[in-house]
């Protein structure tokens, strides 16, 4: 019996950070999980290699293209070696396994029909990866908002707007093929709104798989970087997948195009796609561009692996965006599990130790009913939300057994029964022992999944035998704890962390492995300076009226993850209403009141149903993020910029 799942392929722009960590984690929550239940669990990670923007990021760093991925692949694999994530696939988009299969995709798209060798002219995003092809030159990407650049060249397209009616039936059919429920929404609507053939090979770059036969063609990114989950598991008994964990961000890709290349294949199809929130630092998406990149080593080297396996999967809902910070991770440490678990395990096995010779004392007395039936209530819950991916109302409902466990201790007080000759005293005290090392027997095998290391320690601390993956979850129950086993000393589980020095050593250790990293990915430095755009005269230059503009709202574009909705004061009657693609970059509430320059006499566009009346003015560092143009005195909106 298989649960084969995966990761994205993630793209090789940057070594990974926290965002790569939680989706990867997640990950090893569910196989670790799905192994518990008796499946043979195996989980694929990879690289995503090729394209124009790896291209030019290559050459910026003076490194050949396939020298350049190699640097950022090992990086990405030696993260989750040390981070200790169960990776059994890494499947590099470089590797000639892989370039075989995406050959064999193609060729059986193309002999079922559903391949043409067409002519592309018109606007490209280097930034999406995407062909607009009712912009006109100098138009916006409808997705980023960035400019657009002009492109000529053969491709073979696909015939994606063959399978509009099949994808919806799909998504009817299989109303979990997406989820959450907002995503399926999301791409029920696009995919309502009418699909167009897509290109799938390029001709005006070279880093990329080939086309055989015709190898001035290279694939499309997507129908290349798709093609890993199967490549990765190639000639073993595991596809289709029966998960596909993914950024919100992606879920098109996955939801759409990769299900309509499989059917024109014939292949398989996956049984569901899951598309997660972000992971938002200071209310913003995490992102090199804006340098509020968090890591996971530096976190791992001060608190422990567990420690952020915890705080993400508990602090975060699954499927929505959820805040990171420093001051969180270290509270919730400290609340959870050093003051929590990590206390109920030093108590109970130091009382067993101090009180019965250090053996697990049969309950002669029995256990308080209630407690027995909150411990079987729990046990069906947690294993029920990990099942629904809703990771922390599972921890939830485990915590909540520990909570009532201590306070059956405070009742009981084990000190005073040790020391009482009241009758019966000696059966109570065994049974306020043996119910709470069976407690934390409980918890150590519900909590594998999501803090493996400690659950392990917990596990030998209790003298239990044999790896806790072989436990399987379907035989457990309350009342299986061994009487009279040995346990063993209680070591620090989880030692109190002082904010202040942690927080400033997690800091400390991330500027480090930024200077690391930084040093690593140096661009090389150029001999020439750039050559000059071509020239205008100071009267075509005097017809762009720049003003200087005040946001007064912002909020984000409904059915967009790049696009902000604002309006912007230039000293008219009324705010000019504007869409900008920098979403990625900004959150809305942050530019309320923020001074911008915007291009106050541009032609309306409609992006997303709402006509766009400026365009703000922006720098967009080469792959990165836009970064708004701003002022360092004080400038009245409505003025002019000259």
């Amino acid at each position: 019996m298989k649960y084969y799942l995966t990761t994205p392929i993630y793209y090789v722009n940057a070594a990974p950070h926290i965002g790569h960590a939680y989706t990867t984690i997640v990950a090893d929550l569910i196989k670790r999980f799905k192994t518990m239940q008796g499946y043979r669990a195996v989980l694929t990670t990879g690289s995503d290699e090729h394209g124009v923007n790896v291209e030019r990021a290559a050459a910026r760093a003076g490194k050949a293209p396939a020298e350049f991925v190699a640097v950022i692949a090992r990086e990405f694999e030696q993260q989750w070696r040390t981070l200790g994530l169960g990776i059994d696939r890494f499947m590099r988009t470089s590797d000639p396994r892989h370039h075989r299969k995406v050959a064999e995709l193609f060729e059986a798209c193309r002999r079922n029909g559903y391949v043409y060798k067409g002519e592309y002219r018109g606007q490209y995003c280097i930034h999406d990866n995407l062909y607009v092809s009712e912009a006109k030159p100098g138009d916006p990407c409808p997705e980023c908002g960035r400019p657009t650049e002009t492109v000529t060249e053969e491709n073979y397209f696909f015939r994606l707007s063959a399978f509009e009616d099949r994808l919806l039936e799909l998504y009817e059919r299989q109303p979990d093929f997406i989820l959450p429920e907002t995503r399926r929404n999301e791409v029920i609507s696009f995919v309502r709104q009418g699909l167009s053939d897509l290109s799938i090979t390029r001709t005006n770059i070279k880093w990329g798989i080939p086309v055989p036969g015709e190898e001035r063609h290279v694939f499309y990114v997507w129908f290349d970087a798709l093609t890993t989950y199967v490549s990765a598991v190639d000639g073993e008994d595991l596809w289709p997948a029966d998960l596909h964990l993914i950024g919100k961000e992606i879920v098109r890709f996955h939801a759409v195009y990769w299900p309509a290349f499989l059917m024109a294949a014939g292949w398989p199809l996956p049984k569901r796609i899951f598309a997660h929130g972000w992971l938002l630092f200071q209310e913003d998406k995490m992102s090199k561009s804006k340098g509020n990149i968090v890591r996971a080593t530096p976190i791992q080297q001060v608190m422990g692996i567990d420690a952020l396996r915890y705080f993400l999967l508990r602090e975060i809902v699954f499927g929505q965006d959820g805040n990171f910070s420093y001051d969180a991770l270290v509270g919730r440490y400290n609340a959870d599990l050093a003051n929590g678990l990590g206390n109920l395990t030093s108590r109970t096995l130091s009382m067993i130790q101090q009180y019965r010779g250090g053996r697990i004392p049969a309950p002669a007395g029995g256990v308080r009913p209630e407690i027995a039936q909150a411990a079987e209530n729990t046990i069906r819950a947690a294993i029920a939300h990990f099942e629904n991916f809703e990771f922390s109302r599972a921890l939830e409902a485990i915590w909540s057994l520990l909570s009532s466990i201590d306070r059956f201790i405070v009742e009981e007080a084990p000190w005073k029964l040790a020391r009482s000759s009241e009758p019966g005293a000696a059966e109570r005290l065994d049974s306020a022992l043996y119910t709470a090392a069976e407690a934390l027997r409980v918890a150590a095998i519900l909590l594998w999944p999501v803090i493996p290391a400690s659950a392990e320690r917990i596990w030998d601390q209790l003298g239990m035998e044999g790896p806790l993956e072989q436990v399987r979850l379907g035989e457990l129950a309350w009342g299986q704890l061994p009487a009279g086993q040995a346990v063993k000393t209680p070591g620090a589980l989880f030692p109190r962390i002082e904010p202040p020095q942690a927080i400033e050593r997690m800091r400390e250790l991330e500027a480090q492995e930024t200077a690391r990293q930084a040093a690593l990915f140096a661009p090389k430095p150029s001999t020439a300076a750039a050559p000059a755009t071509e020239r205008i005269s100071i009267e075509e230059f005097a017809r762009i009226d720049m003003r200087v503009g005040e946001v007064r709202f912002a909020e984000r574009v409904k059915g967009s993850d790049k696009l902000l909705h604002l309006k912007v004061d230039i000293g008219e009657p009324q705010p000019r209403t504007i869409v900008a693609g920098i979403a990625e970059a900004y959150a809305p509430e942050s530019l309320i009141g923020r001074k911008v320059v915007i291009v106050a006499n541009l032609q309306p566009r409609k992006l997303r149903g709402i006509e766009s009346n400026g365009m703000i003015v922006a720098a967009t560092p080469e792959g990165g993020k836009p970064v708004l143009v701003g002022f360092l005195e004080d400038v009245p909106a409505g003025a002019r910029l000259s």
